[in-house]
């Protein structure tokens, strides 16, 4: 076992509150006409803290009065507007547990999430998303946010640090997505280590094109965001040029490999270096490319974490920033790499205070229990970490998460297909892609579409090959790695 070395941190004051909800109340209260949420598009009228403070309160209350009970689970299914933002924030001020998801999921994948949180209501972008979510009760953001002109006079919760706050569902060992359950602690705990790791100030603007239907860029981004009494501008999805455009006003960027390959190739990259950070996450961003961004004044800093975990490595702000590698442990965070090989390469275990509570509907770890990531790491003298691989299957394209044996139950289904594997090959843009092999003779079209039909469009393969018979070995499992 390698105990892996805490890393030298600034010390600053707590932030002010025993949950975000008291964090971001006193934020708004501290500098109530301080734009905190632009739109990117400019589609929407800037939002100031106070704005925010009344809205998300009149909002809260309008969910309160329709019977939505404090621990009851909320499905948010919608692009990233502030109007939406605003509908988030007011599930957890009424005391909800938010599920967010995709809103590309398609029906099976909705069907999974509702069948297993089982929420009291689905806030939803758009009307022809509230199909998708019976026989949940769904109302629109529009609709929220006509009814919070006129809000009920019904009191709101002060939920307590340990309540639940989010359920974010991830490919687990089965293939069948597994709902992290983060609680107002955890949450807490995980955007107080990055605040202060990267000295987040409340004159700090962040480009927000992550979805905010992964801890990334919900987390991370928008939660951070509010904690530091910084502001953000949001975008509902990534444009290079849009982003390198708003990269004139703004101090920060928090971006997947592919957003960073793209804005490489983009001729106006050099943009970034105006920012004051640049942080990569969600999958490896490739040493290449990090000296290319370099070569460009962008010195990105990369960070681990995972939708379990929130964030628990990190390159140092200040100090090396080592290309290849995703630093050392986050205050309050705790890591051991397990299981050495004869190379120094084990199984990444973590633990601390942002860790979930367990997966809803399955035991609960507990407040001293490591958390196995399933990463192979190396640990370097000084302590640097550096993944080597994954003891899963999981593929990362994009920085989505894909589980081979979901695309692979859906692929099945086909009547030519007598066998598939799943699998993600390398790509200098996307870090993998996700790959078919099949045995059969389907039409790759009618594959494709069949997958578009069920899974997200990042979970379909971008490339279908044909195999005279899949590499197996004496037990009859597959051999994946024979496959790549």
């Amino acid at each position: 076992m390698a105990v892996i070395p805490p890393g030298r941190w600034p010390q600053t004051a707590p932030l002010p509150g025993t949950t975000l909800l008291e964090v971001w109340s006193r934020q708004w209260s501290a500098r109530p006409d301080r734009t905190v949420l632009r739109d990117g598009w400019r589609d929407e009228a800037d939002v100031v803290g106070a704005d925010l403070e009344q809205r998300s309160e009149r909002m809260a209350r309008v969910l309160a009065a329709r019977g939505l009970v404090p621990g009851e689970r909320v499905l948010w299914q919608a692009r990233a507007t502030l109007s939406s933002v605003v509908a988030l924030l007011a599930a957890l001020r009424a005391g909800a547990v938010v599920v967010p998801l995709s809103p590309s999921a398609r029906d099976a994948e909705v069907s999974h999430v509702v069948g297993d949180a089982r929420p009291a209501l689905a806030i939803a972008g758009d009307p022809s998303m509230s199909a998708l979510h019976a026989p949940v009760t769904a109302v629109t953001v529009d609709t929220l946010v006509g009814l919070a002109r006129s809000s009920p006079s019904s009191g709101l919760p002060h939920p307590a640090p340990g309540d639940d706050a989010l359920i974010v569902y991830t490919s687990g060992t089965t293939g069948r997505p597994k709902g992290a359950v983060h609680t107002h602690a955890s949450l807490l705990a995980g955007v107080s280590a990055i605040v202060r790791a990267w000295a987040w100030q409340p004159d700090d603007d962040l480009v927000l094109s992550l979805p905010l239907f992964h801890v990334h860029g919900l987390c991370a981004g928008l939660f951070g965001t509010l904690a530091a009494g910084a502001s953000a501008t949001v975008f509902d999805r990534f444009d290079e040029r849009a982003v390198l455009r708003a990269a004139s006003g703004s101090s920060l960027f928090f971006g997947v490999p592919t957003m960073y390959h793209r804005l490489a190739s983009s001729g106006d990259v050099d943009a970034l270096s105006r920012l004051r950070l640049c942080v990569s996450g969600s999958a490896p961003l490739a040493a290449d490319l990090w000296h290319a961004l370099a070569a460009s004044g962008v010195r990105v800093l990369e960070r681990y974490g995972m939708t379990e975990t929130l964030l628990t490595l990190s390159n140092p702000l200040e100090g090396e920033r080592r290309p290849g590698s995703v630093g050392v442990p986050l205050p309050g965070v705790e890591a051991v790499a397990e299981d050495l090989d004869e190379q120094g390469v084990g199984e990444l275990y973590v633990r601390g205070p942002s860790l979930c509570r367990g997966y809803w509907g399955h035991r609960s770890h507990g407040s001293e229990d490591w958390f196995a990531t399933g990463d192979l790491v190396s640990v370097a003298a000084d302590g640097y970490v550096t993944i080597r691989g994954r003891g899963t299957e999981l593929i990362i394209t994009g920085g989505h998460n894909v589980y081979p044996a979901e695309v692979e139950a859906v692929l099945s289904r086909h009547p030519a297909v007598t066998e598939v594997a799943v699998v993600g090959l390398p790509s200098p843009e996307w870090g993998e892609i996700v790959v078919a092999f099949v045995v059969g003779d389907p039409d790759p079209d009618e594959l494709q579409a069949l997958a578009l039909a069920e899974l997200a469009p990042f979970k379909c393969p971008r490339q279908v090959r044909r195999i005279e018979a899949l590499p197996r070995n004496a037990l009859g499992k597959v051999v994946r790695s024979e496959l790549c």
